[in-house]
C-alpha cells in the first residue's frame, strides 16, 4: 500500500562547489573566498521545491566519498530527509568560479560521475524497493552515472508499477527510450522544436502521460488530451523557465490529486519560473544534437539549485501562465 512519501531518486547526484575570485595580485594570483557548498541534480532540487510546499520527501540515489557526506549534511540544513544508498566512489562536484564586478565572469568545471559498480547497484535496488513500501510517488531523475546501464530506470519504473506506486520519470537518451515501455505515470523530457510530437510518441510507447519542454513552453499529453502552456509576460516574450528539477516538482502534486491539466500546468510553469537562483553548473543532460530522444541543450536549466521558491513571484506567475487546449 502507498505511503505518504514522495521519494525522489537522484543517482548522479552533484556537489555545487562555488568561489567569489578578486582582482589579480602583482604576482597574477586571483584570491578567492572560502568555498560554498549546495547538493545538486534534478531529484535534490524537486525534493528541495516540494519540501518548500510542505510535501513530505525523501531523497534517495547514489552518494559518496567526502561530497557525498557534504550532500546530505546539505539537505539536512534545508530539511530534507535523506536515504542515500552510499557508494565506494566520490560523488561527482561541479565548480563555479565568480570573478569580480562589473563584468563577473562565471567559470563553471565539472567532473564525471563515479564508476557504480554491480554490487552497489545490487544495494540500491534493495534500498529503493524497500523505499517503495512507505511511498506516495516515486521521482526518477537526471543522468545515469558510468556503470549503469541505460536499462535502470526501466527496471525502477518496474519496480514501482508492481508496488502500486505511482512513478514520475524524467530522463532523456537512451534511459528514456528504454524505461518508457515499462509503463510510468508520468515522463517529462524536453525536445527541439523540430519534433513537436514526442508526446504522443511517449504515449504510443507506454507512458499514460507526458509533459514535454520545447524551449519556453510545455505541451501535455495524456488521455484526456492536449494543452500547450507558457507564461506570458506584458514584456511579449515568454521567458525561459529556470529550473526543470523545479517543474518535475510541479507536476507532482497533480499527478498525486488529480487535478486537471491546466491546473497542473500553471502550478508547474509558476514554480519552474519562480524562486531564488543560487550555485549553477553543468547541466545534467549531457551533449549530443538535439534529437527526438535527446536531452541535450535544455532549455530549461538543469544546473541551476534552488534553495527556496520565492511565493509573492510564484502567485505572480499563476495568473500569467496561459494554457491551451488542442482541437
Amino acid at each position: 500500500m502507498a505511503g505518504d512519501v514522495i521519494v525522489t531518486v537522484t543517482l548522479n547526484a552533484a556537489l555545487h562547489v562555488s568561489y567569489a575570485a578578486g582582482d589579480a595580485s602583482p604576482d597574477g594570483v586571483r584570491p578567492i573566498s572560502r568555498p560554498g557548498y549546495r547538493a545538486g541534480g534534478r531529484g535534490v532540487t524537486a525534493a528541495r521545491v516540494l519540501r518548500s510546499f510542505g510535501h513530505d520527501v525523501l531523497a534517495a540515489g547514489l552518494a559518496g566519498g567526502t561530497s557525498g557526506e557534504l550532500i546530505r549534511d546539505d539537505l539536512a540544513r534545508s530539511g530534507v530527509p535523506t536515504a542515500f544508498t552510499m557508494i565506494r566512489g566520490e560523488s561527482r562536484r561541479v565548480f563555479r568560479f565568480t570573478g569580480p564586478a562589473p563584468a563577473g565572469q562565471v567559470l563553471r568545471f565539472g567532473e564525471l560521475g563515479p564508476f557504480i559498480t554491480t554490487e552497489e547497484l545490487g544495494r540500491f535496488a534493495a534500498d529503493y524497493r524497500s523505499l517503495l513500501a512507505g511511498a506516495a510517488a516515486v521521482v526518477l531523475c537526471g543522468s545515469l552515472p558510468d556503470g549503469l546501464p541505460p536499462e535502470t530506470y526501466g527496471t525502477l519504473v518496474t519496480y514501482a508499477v508492481e508496488a502500486g506506486v505511482p512513478v514520475i520519470l524524467d530522463a532523456g537518451g537512451e534511459e528514456l527510450r528504454h524505461a518508457v515501455s515499462h509503463g510510468p505515470d508520468l515522463v517529462v523530457a524536453e525536445t527541439s522544436s523540430a519534433d513537436p510530437g514526442l508526446g504522443a510518441a511517449l504515449i504510443r510507447l507506454g507512458a499514460a502521460a507526458a509533459a514535454v519542454a520545447t524551449g519556453p513552453l510545455v505541451r501535455a499529453v495524456s488521455a484526456e488530451g492536449e494543452w500547450t502552456a507558457r507564461v506570458t509576460t506584458a514584456a511579449g516574450d515568454p521567458p525561459p523557465l529556470s529550473v526543470r528539477g523545479a517543474l518535475v516538482a510541479g507536476l507532482v502534486p497533480g499527478q498525486l490529486l488529480g487535478w486537471s491539466w491546466p491546473d497542473r500546468l500553471r502550478h508547474a510553469l509558476a514554480l519552474a519560473g519562480a524562486g531564488e537562483l543560487n550555485e549553477t553548473g553543468l547541466g545534467e543532460t549531457g551533449l549530443g544534437p538535439p534529437g527526438p530522444w535527446s536531452a541535450a541543450a535544455p532549455a530549461i536549466s538543469t544546473s541551476a539549485v534552488r534553495d527556496h521558491v520565492d511565493l509573492a513571484a510564484y502567485e505572480r506567475l499563476l495568473d500569467a501562465v496561459t494554457v491551451e487546449r488542442s482541437p
